[in-house]
């Protein structure tokens, strides 16, 4: 076996991204044991893909101490390839102190971690503003394999999971919505109404799911709304995902989670370019992009996301898809 070590230890949208690069790789050369170092809140995901043999945990308000020590365990392997597919000072550091025949870095790094690299992976044609996915699958050609993506992820099962609440209703799964986001202008304030909508005229069962809890006070019929924000693990996350219809997101990790597992997705979009940070592939029959008009999340109305995704569903069923009757108000 070969070893390889990955450096991407945070955040979520990233690592999946870069578990994809990994399942590309490994679809194509299944000889490869992947390590990764990953920051502690991320570990119980990275921990249970099926592509990833060993986590190294590194501990982000763990000092400098917790940083040696990590720096050490890592030491105790040599590698036959390091990637360093984030790009900060901090992880170039890393890359460096590893044992590797060889280290490959971004071709668009931060913070100067350029200068720790001994080779680089050259950016895609769109250069640095192409699509992250894009970037780290320029990584696949140094090692001798294609720069294209992998089926879906798989992750191990890791938690005994009652997801009773996930049984469809009038035979349809249900909508997974993710109303909250990382940061506050990429997050849309119409999730409340959208589920009402969803529920009482298209009569679809709609669950909430965030690690942050967030309410929802629209008054809606028994046994139609689940409200999972602050109570979804990491690991439960893609259980939730896989049980759904539709997932419809803030420009998230959950988002880019969706999307790798093959979900048909939804992504609602304002400031930030779609082009660099939509669900990708972006020509996939599964992604889909909802832009608020002139980039300002505060002009996107609920009955124009409703009316999309109606239309959108309807495609998506080869234009057969007809509307169950509402619920009574």
């Amino acid at each position: 076996m070969r070893e390889l070590l990955i450096i991407q230890t945070s955040p979520l949208g990233d690592i999946v991204h870069s578990l994809r690069l990994v399942a590309a790789l490994r679809a194509q050369q299944p000889d490869w044991r992947v390590s990764w170092i990953v920051q502690d809140i991320f570990a119980p995901l990275v921990r249970a893909s099926t592509v990833v043999d060993q986590i190294l945990v590194f501990r982000r308000f763990g000092g400098v101490g917790s940083f040696l020590a990590l720096m050490k365990e890592v030491r105790q392997r040599k590698y036959d390839v390091v990637l360093d597919l984030q790009g900060l000072l901090r992880s170039g550091l890393m890359l460096k102190w590893a044992r590797a025949h060889r280290k490959i870095g971004r071709s668009d790094p931060r913070e100067w971690a350029g200068w720790l690299y001994e080779e680089k992976a050259p950016l895609p044609p769109g250069g640095p503003q192409s699509h992250l996915m894009d970037i780290l699958l320029q990584f696949c050609p140094l090692l001798n394999a294609r720069p294209e993506l992998a089926a879906p992820l798989q992750f191990r099962s890791m938690e005994q999971l009652n997801l009773g609440f996930m049984q469809p209703l009038r035979g349809l799964q249900p909508v997974l919505l993710f109303p909250d986001s990382r940061r506050e202008r990429t997050k849309w304030g119409g999730f409340a109404p959208l589920t009402a909508l969803l529920i009482r005229e298209m009569g679809r069962k709609v669950v909430w799911a965030g690690s942050k809890y967030l309410p929802c006070r629209e008054s809606l019929p028994d046994g139609t709304f689940v409200n999972l924000t602050g109570n979804t693990s990491l690991v439960s996350l893609t259980a939730l995902i896989n049980r759904a219809d539709w997932v419809i997101s803030n420009d998230s990790g959950a988002m880019h989670l969706a999307t790798a597992l093959g979900v048909k997705t939804i992504g609602i979009f304002g400031p930030t370019d779609s082009q660099r940070y939509g669900p990708y592939p972006l020509n996939s029959p599964t992604n889909h992009v909802i832009k608020a008009p002139l980039g300002d999340l505060h002009l996107l109305a609920v009955k124009d996301v409703l009316e999309r995704f109606r239309r959108i569903e309807a495609v998506s069923r080869g234009g057969t898809y007809q509307s169950v009757a509402p619920f009574a108000r």
